[in-house]
Formats: structure tokens, sequence, C-alpha cells
């Protein structure tokens, strides 16, 4: 019997073993994913998420403005082609 858990402890230990490979492998294919990724990234000049909120936030007040100005505008010329 002493046979047979001396066995059982040897494969519970191999097992073990594998595990922490496997993560250890698995930690190493993120770590190098996450890299060529980023690097992909970086070649296709993409921007980040704040970048892109700051140019949005930009062109609304932008947009806004160039609204309020028109709107300015419509009403000068409204108001001097009724005169002239």
């Amino acid at each position: 019997m002493q046979t047979r858990n001396r066995f059982m402890d040897d494969i519970g230990q191999l097992m073990t073993n594998a595990m922490g490979v496997a993560q250890g492998a698995r930690t190493e294919a993120e770590t190098a994913m996450k890299s060529l990724l980023d690097r992909w990234m970086a070649d296709r000049d993409f921007v980040t998420r704040e970048e892109f909120d700051a140019v949005r936030a930009m062109a609304q007040k932008a947009r806004e403005e160039n609204e309020a100005l028109k709107a300015r505008l419509d009403a000068m010329s409204g108001s001097g082609g009724a005169n002239g």
C-alpha cells in the first residue's frame, strides 16, 4: 500500500508542476501578445480613448460656437436685408 501512496504522491506532484509550467507559459504568451498588439497599434498611429474624447469635446464646442455665430449672422442679415 505504501508503493501506491508514493505513486499517487508522485502523480500529484507531477500535475502540480505541470500546472505551474502551464501558468507560466500562459503568462508569457499573454505578455508577448500584449507587446505585439501594442507595437502593431503604435505603428498605425491609433489614438488613446482619452485623446479621442478630448478631440470629440473640442469638435462639439466648435460646432456649438459655429451654430451660435450662424444664428448671429442670420439675425444680422435678416435685419439688414429688410432695410436695403
